[in-house]
């Protein structure tokens, strides 16, 4: 699954008359870098979630040939945030097949295979993909690489689900996930709220674990200044 419903305000206002989705990078929108990566590592049936421009979206899948079956999780009557975006999307994952989310804005090079199997070998509930990078806030995992809270470095708010044991590992979120379809069965009612909240709360009683990227590039390109990196990233990435 993509998360592309995003409204892109950091991208203002570049995302005034289309998508996040279809701003580009070196020519190239965010949506086929990752279409293409997914494609890559033989993912072949892949959910989009839209909202903002939504017809855009469509329009340009449709005059696109991507070697997979693409269909839309439509959010145009309520922006659902990434929780609720993806409760609204399990209604569209194969059964019984864990599903990797992608953020639309992240550039990478993350094994996505790995990440996968990782996943279906650990019999977590879902697997984040985390590294050790500066930034405001962290989830904390555990010595097991088991999520058991959250914090913000510069409100110091801290939520615990579950003891750590004061050795908790504070790790940065890289936006790309792989989660049981169970799941959604677990999540509020279809709304808008976000899915980081969510996880901690599952995770009192469920495994939610670590996927610990060390050596890969990654980036967030949702903001401007980050497109001018974002294109120099691309080339190291290909070269």
């Amino acid at each position: 699954m993509i998360f592309a419903a995003g409204l892109g305000t950091r991208l203002y206002p570049l995302t005034a008359d289309r998508p996040k989705a279809l701003v580009e990078v070196n020519g190239i929108t965010l949506l086929q870098r990752c279409i293409f990566r997914l494609t890559q590592y033989g993912f072949n049936r892949i959910v989009i979630n839209i909202h903002h421009h939504a017809d855009k979206v469509i329009d340009f899948v449709r005059c696109h040939n991507f070697n997979a079956e693409i269909v839309f999780s439509d959010e145009r009557n309520l922006l659902l945030d990434t929780g609720g975006g993806l409760k609204k999307a399990s209604k569209l994952f194969t059964e019984n097949t864990p599903v990797l989310i992608h953020n639309v804005d992240v550039l990478s090079d993350i094994n996505l295979a790995d990440l996968y199997n990782y996943h279906c070998q650990s019999n977590a509930l879902a697997t984040l993909a985390v590294a050790e990078r500066d930034t405001s806030r962290y989830l904390l995992f555990d010595k097991e690489k088991n999520l058991c809270g959250w914090t913000n470095r510069k409100t110091g708010e801290t939520i615990w689900a579950k003891d750590c044991n004061d050795n908790a590992t504070p790790l940065a979120f890289s936006g790309i996930h792989v989660v049981n379809p169970h799941l959604a069965t677990l999540l509020p009612p279809e709304s808008s709220y976000p899915i980081i909240p969510q996880y901690l709360k599952i995770a009192h009683h469920n495994s939610i674990k670590a996927y610990l990227h060390v050596a890969d590039q990654w980036l967030d390109v949702g903001k401007p200044e980050a497109l001018a990196k974002a294109e120099t990233f691309v080339i190291e990435h290909h070269q």
